[in-house]
């Protein structure tokens, strides 16, 4: 099976930034276009960074649509620079899990391709796995780019 049409998950962190390249590299060699995705989670008190507390769920939401269209923006350039068409969904979920999963159907993606921190035993119990959740849960093949060596 060649893949046509790729969905690329980012969040701006250094590992998604190396998947996404890693991403875009099968993405140019196939000939296949690329999907990108960030997923905006709700504004937790607990969750917020030290700058978001004490600040209101409105300007929490700007801040994180904001700094995820500018991750996107950065995502299509470097698409742009290999010559791969690329377009952008930005989506606000409390199961970003899910949002990827549905956003790979609704868009037509033949695969998922996404990084993954490595957490095993205990740490990836207790953590959880957005990555993990998308292996066991989607219809649509997912590669999975581990951490460089």
């Amino acid at each position: 099976m060649t893949y046509r049409h790729l969905l690329l998950p980012t969040d701006g962190s250094p590992l998604s930034s190396d998947a996404v390249g890693r991403g875009l590299e099968l993405a140019h060699a196939l000939g296949a276009r690329v999907t990108f995705i960030t997923v905006v989670e709700p504004f937790y008190a607990f969750a917020a960074s030290e700058e978001h507390y004490g600040q209101a769920r409105e300007q929490y939401e700007k801040f994180a649509r904001d700094a995820a269209r500018g991750i996107l923006e950065a995502a299509k350039e470097r698409a742009a620079a290999l010559g791969v068409e690329a377009r952008s969904v930005l989506v606000g979920s409390e199961h970003p899990d899910q949002a990827i999963i549905d956003a790979a159907a609704e868009h037509g993606c033949d695969l998922v391709a996404m990084a993954s921190h490595g957490r095993r035993g205990v740490n990836a119990l207790l953590l959880g796995s957005v990555t993990q959740e998308v292996l066991t849960r989607s219809t649509v093949p997912v590669l999975v780019f581990r951490p460089p060596a």
